[in-house]
């Protein structure tokens, strides 16, 4: 009788039971997971993680269930596990969650670190484009800071308190999930096992925004699921508000079995608010929610994630007809919206947009940020509106009277009652809302460091024309005021070293810094090579190859920078002559090809000289076609358009 076999055998069976326990229990907190009932599927998980097992999607989940729940701080203990352990087989938006979880904590150098990995990952995501090139946003909201002071409120509870709104009695109406008048709850909703959220009014002193003692909305309007984010005409009888998809006493969900959110309707009649109705371009598919009125009821706002939307939900705007119905509802662009979650829109009197968003820069979670009215119903890029406002946790439901300049919003910060708390608040200073940018930095001698002085840096539109000129300082320093979101060419020249261009993309962080290396020349004072075996100027200038589109003659956008540079080296030196030779790839027959690379030197000598005003007889050349190919690609050779594009060239032969 063997006893081993047996020990092994039971020791099987044992196995056997536990991984099939384990799976059930997987399975059991997927399916509530994918219900977002977040607080139920952690449970199973965490008794998962605790009899020792892990895996990627283990970590992923249990991460979300507290991001989804605005829990960013735990979340980060169950992302750094994914991070560290699984560094090959996360997806990039982990590494975005996991980076707005590390701002919870304040450990922003972590989390600029992290958007660095995100933005090599995504490539053309929204959100990592802002963050590379406002590397200094912290420098700015700090800089916006300090405008609002905080006022102490006493109506908030141990629950959720958020989504207040203004109505024309002087009154607040705000969501609670405090519950019942008569002490009962309603059900707890699975999300987080909050109960469901009602709406609530409280009469306001003006005077410092302190509200009464709130009581429930009169009405049909709060049922036994979710109500919030209410916004009123200017006449008080019409209220637009958000709730689940519960209509005529029927619950809805979309073809999963999930219940979103629908926006409604409904009038006063005397004291009480009836006929309620849902909008007619609600779906069961998706979520349409958070509405707020502009101030001549016109236009309606909201937040969705309707099927063309950016990311986890957008804003939108719908125009109100005289007789109630409704236009089309239009995405606000991609100068508002990201792949994140922009949502609770507010429209202030004067136009304003203030909303909600994780996918434009700020300080942690939701933070809040405002958008000036521009030409032809376009908004201007949003601005945080910084501290106290924003914290490192979710901040929200913004809204503002002008008048008074008191406001509400809400946040989950530390310190509060509950889960959600209303703060109300003074503006004391208006905020930045125009562009502040500006460009500076230091040229050197690339070899020896050292900081050039009286170097010539000229600035420039993206079509070479110039708009301003300095000199640098005795430290080697330029600086240029610029305006947000345009490209400038900056040009540097001095004598005895190469000129140099670059191309800048402006935004609307404060100061942008570029720093600019210069090359010793190796042409004399009349332009002669000296000691160098090339003599292709554009190798001298270090210039990028000024390639061609196929069959194209021409001149490229990325080409001007480059020709720009030989115009700076020809005024440079006076004496210098050049010689254009063009070139193509093997494609197409030898004469056209031929025909084809005259046409881009004639180009090609057209542009140096209307554009830098040069002498012709200072600029010869001529088309080699395809006789001079600078890689095997000749004729009937297999190879890449990459390696094809690098026989469509011209070169610049200085002539002795």
């Amino acid at each position: 009788m063997n006893v081993n076999y047996y020990i092994i055998l039971i020791l099987c069976i044992g196995l056997s039971f536990t991984a099939n326990a384990q799976e059930k229990r997987l399975e059991k907190a997927d399916e509530n997971f994918n219900r977002f009932a977040f607080v139920d599927a952690r449970k199973i998980y965490l008794q998962v993680v605790k009899s020792g097992y892990e895996s990627p999607e283990l970590y992923q989940k249990l991460g979300d269930s507290y991001y989804f729940n605005a829990e960013l701080e735990e979340a980060v203990i169950w992302y750094e596990k994914l991070i560290n352990g699984y560094p090959d087989q996360i997806d990039a938006e982990y590494l975005f969650r996991y980076s707005q979880s590390l701002k919870s904590v304040e450990r922003y150098d972590e989390a600029d670190k992290t958007m660095e990995k995100f933005n090599t990952l995504t490539g053309n995501d929204q959100r990592a484009a802002y963050f590379m090139n406002t590397r200094d946003y912290l420098k700015f909201i700090e800089m916006q800071s300090g405008k609002f002071r905080l006022l102490k409120l006493s109506v908030n509870s141990k629950f959720s308190d958020y989504a207040p709104s203004f109505n024309h009695q002087g009154q607040l109406i705000f969501a609670s999930s405090r519950g019942g008048g008569s002490g009962m709850t309603k059900t707890l909703h699975e999300w987080n096992e909050m109960p469901f959220l009602d709406l609530y009014v409280s009469d306001m002193v003006a005077a410092n925004g302190i509200l009464q003692t709130p009581r429930k909305m009169k009405g049909k309007i709060n049922t036994k699921f979710h109500e919030s984010s209410t916004t009123f005409s200017q006449d008080g009888k019409t209220v637009y508000f958000t709730r689940n998809n519960y209509t005529k006493k029927k619950l809805g969900s979309n073809i999963k079995g999930t219940i979103l959110l629908k926006i409604y309707r409904a009038t006063l009649e005397e004291d009480k608010w009836t006929n309620i109705e849902e909008l007619p371009f609600n779906s069961d598919e998706y979520s349409v929610a958070h509405p707020a009125l502009s101030a001549d009821g016109k236009q309606l706002f909201f937040a969705s994630d309707m099927p063309d939307s950016r990311g986890l939900s957008d804003l939108y705007v719908i125009d109100v007809h005289a007789d109630g119905t409704f236009g089309t509802p239009k995405n606000l662009g991609d100068a508002i919206n990201t792949e994140g979650r922009e949502t609770f829109p507010y429209i202030s009197d004067s136009g304003r947009l203030y909303f909600a968003s994780d996918g434009h820069i700020g300080l942690g979670g939701l933070d809040v940020f405002v958008a000036v009215p521009e030409e032809q119903e376009q908004f201007s890029r949003p601005y945080n509106v910084g501290r106290p406002v924003n914290s490192a946790e979710d901040d929200f439901t913004f809204v503002l009277n002008e008048d008074t300049k008191i406001g509400y919003f809400a946040s989950n910060r530390s310190g509060g009652k509950g889960n959600d708390d209303i703060y109300s608040f003074k503006q004391t200073e208006a905020l930045i809302t125009e562009c502040n940018q500006y460009v500076t930095g230091v040229i050197t001698d690339v070899e020896t460091k050292e900081k050039l002085v009286d170097v010539e840096v000229v600035l420039m539109d993206s079509k070479n024309k110039e708009l301003n000129r300095t000199k640098t300082t005795k430290k080697g320093i330029y600086k240029f005021d610029l305006d947000c979101d345009i490209e400038y060419v900056i040009r540097a020249t001095k004598s005895a070293y190469h000129p140099k261009e670059t191309l800048l993309k402006t935004n609307t962080v404060l100061e942008f810094e570029h720093n600019i290396a210069l090359q010793l020349s190796d042409l004399n004072a009349d332009g002669i090579k000296e000691n160098r075996r090339e003599d292709d100027l554009a190798l001298l200038l270090d210039l990028e190859p000024i390639y061609f589109d196929l069959n194209k003659s021409i001149i490229r956008k990325d080409a001007e920078i480059e020709l720009q540079q030989i115009i700076a080296a020809l005024k440079q030196y006076p004496q210098l002559k050049i010689d254009v030779r063009s070139h193509t790839d093997s494609r197409a027959d030898d004469a056209y090809n031929m025909s084809l690379s005259e046409k881009r030197a004639k180009r090609t000598i057209e542009y140096i000289v209307e554009k830098g005003n040069i002498d012709p007889s200072r600029v010869t050349g001529r088309g080699y076609g395809e006789t001079e190919l600078i890689n095997t690609c000749a004729n009937n050779k297999k190879c890449s358009d990459k390696e094809h594009q690098l026989n469509r060239r011209s070169e610049f032969i200085i002539l002795d």
